[in-house]
């Protein structure tokens, strides 16, 4: 095993540290490296048994636990795929994603077994297992038998590692084929970004079935031999409680909201931490600037995304700038193509990225690589966004949300900015929705602090004041909340869809 392998970190760590913590729940379970290495070599047996091997997919749909993320460094070991699946998808969904990535073994929540099985029927020669977050589950009994462990499979960086399906907002979700050699790299310049060290402890509140929860938070402290705390879901209370004795938090902004809302945080609870980390969704400045306020901690932002993982990072020593996803990472290309001279000087564009933390590509999509590749190798991420003076890169939204009215192009970023700056406002989210007269009506939902009173007729009037005529909201809608995917970022296709006839009645 090369030590640009990804399993390398669990070896190495259990040969020179082996009593050093590794991984640790909260229910008060607990593992050495040691014996994390000597754990994943019996569920690596155990895949083997169930007749996983070499580039043979492994689905989980389960709930997050201490088993789950040794199954994942199993199929490391193993040099199989893992399929991390989210456990809210339907039968419906999960026949798709079955039926795509083809795997040999699903391991499913127990009590979801049967309907599992059914779907698993109509994929050749594909296990069903169970695994629960308790500790049982039919898996585990298939662990427990094994005697006999081989030595970690020998593999190159360019076999996959994982397929990541995407989001799919806008049709069918596609398998990102990430890489063993795309975790290394992205791991790799991550811990060394952050100033990771074998003396870290991670406060891990995040699910495992996303790429935040399972390979960023995780992959950069197993490379430098540190350690991490499971939770099995987020609580303010239990995570104030860990945070005592925790060094790096990584969260998504809906966590540092909620945490701001729990009266005990305070410079004394987070005293021990010394970064806490925002991605997955944009963060507001209002909270990054409340957080700082509250805690004297500041928020460092990044951007990342399921095919290229982690591509910029606001910097550990530095200025870390509210609203910004900071710098690139060593090794990474960024930048804007296509940009619109016409937005006020702000050049936004597509945003294009290139280096070693890449995806090879779609499952079974060659189109669909292709057609989001340049001819020099670059990535067309969807994202749109701009480069300021100092390098930070800013991003304004998906080019799907871009809303054209009228012949002119708004970014909803922009409004969504100036939304948020006015008094009572908590959040907003812009979007286009059909309009008989200007092709799409730019639209707003917001939410509004409690105790507030806001009329629609007095917000407009604020924003025709900041923004030009064309920019501002035909409508402007208040809600009690927006809603999110698992991750906390805002559905807009789920707005688009439920007020598509806002102009057309």
């Amino acid at each position: 095993m090369t030590s640009a392998d990804p399993y390398r970190w669990i070896l190495n760590s259990a040969e020179r540290t082996p009593e050093a913590l590794c991984l640790e729940d909260d229910a008060g379970r607990r593992l050495s490296y040691a014996q994390t290495h000597e754990s994943v070599g019996r569920h690596a047996a155990a895949l083997g048994a169930l007749g996983v091997g070499v580039g043979d997919r492994v689905a989980l749909q389960v709930d997050k636990s201490l088993d789950a993320v040794l199954v994942y460094l199993a199929c490391l070991y193993s040099g199989a795929v893992v399929v991390p699946l989210n456990t809210a998808y339907t039968a419906a969904e999960l026949a798709y994603f079955m039926s795509d990535s083809q795997p040999t073994l699903i391991l499913c929540r127990p009590g979801y077994e049967a309907e599992v099985r059914a779907v698993a029927a109509t994929v050749d020669h594909c296990g069903v297992e169970t695994l629960g977050a308790t500790g049982d589950g039919t898996y585990l009994d298939t662990v427990a038998a094994q005697q006999i462990m081989s030595p970690p499979v020998i593999v190159g960086t360019d076999r996959l590692a994982a397929l990541l399906y995407t989001s799919g907002t806008t049709g069918r979700s596609k398998g990102a084929m990430v890489t063993r050699g795309n975790l290394v790299a992205n791991a790799t310049a991550l811990a060394a970004a952050w100033h990771m060290s074998p003396n870290d402890h991670l406060i891990h509140v995040l699910p495992l079935f996303h790429v935040h929860g399972l390979f960023l938070s995780l992959n950069a402290l197993f490379a430098v031999g540190a350690s991490v705390r499971l939770h099995r879901r987020f609580d303010p209370a239990e995570t104030l409680s860990s945070l005592a004795t925790g060094s790096v938090f990584m969260g998504v902004p809906t966590h540092y909201t909620r945490l701001l809302g729990s009266p005990e945080l305070g410079p004394d609870a987070v005293k021990n931490v010394r970064l806490f980390i925002s991605g997955s969704a944009p963060l507001l400045a209002e909270t990054h600037r409340a957080f700082e306020a509250r805690t004297g901690k500041v928020i460092l932002e990044r951007y990342g995304m399921t095919e290229t993982l982690v591509n910029t990072s606001n910097p550990y020593e530095g200025p870390r700038k509210p609203g910004s996803v900071g710098l690139p990472l060593p090794g990474v290309e960024v930048r804007i193509t296509d940009t619109n001279p016409a937005e006020g000087g702000l050049d936004v564009g597509m945003i294009e990225i290139r280096g070693p933390n890449v995806c090879a590509g779609y499952w079974r999509s060659p189109e669909k690589t292709q057609a989001d590749r340049t001819p020099d190798g670059f990535f067309r991420t969807g994202d749109l966004g701009r480069i300021d003076s100092d390098g930070y890169l800013h991003i304004s939204g998906r080019a799907k949300d871009l809303v054209i009215t009228g012949g002119y192009n708004v970014y909803p970023k922009e409004v969504e900015m100036e939304l948020d700056a006015l008094p009572g406002i908590t959040e907003s989210a812009v979007f286009g929705v059909p309009h008989a007269d200007f092709g799409e009506g730019v639209t707003a939902v917001v939410t509004i602090q409690s105790g507030i009173q806001l009329e629609e007729d007095a917000l407009l009037r604020a924003l025709r004041d900041r923004l030009a005529s064309y920019k501002v909201p035909k409508r402007i809608l208040i809600v009690d909340e927006l809603p999110r995917n698992t991750m906390g970022k805002v559905q807009k296709n789920v707005l688009r869809e439920r007020h598509a006839r806002l102009y057309l009645n």
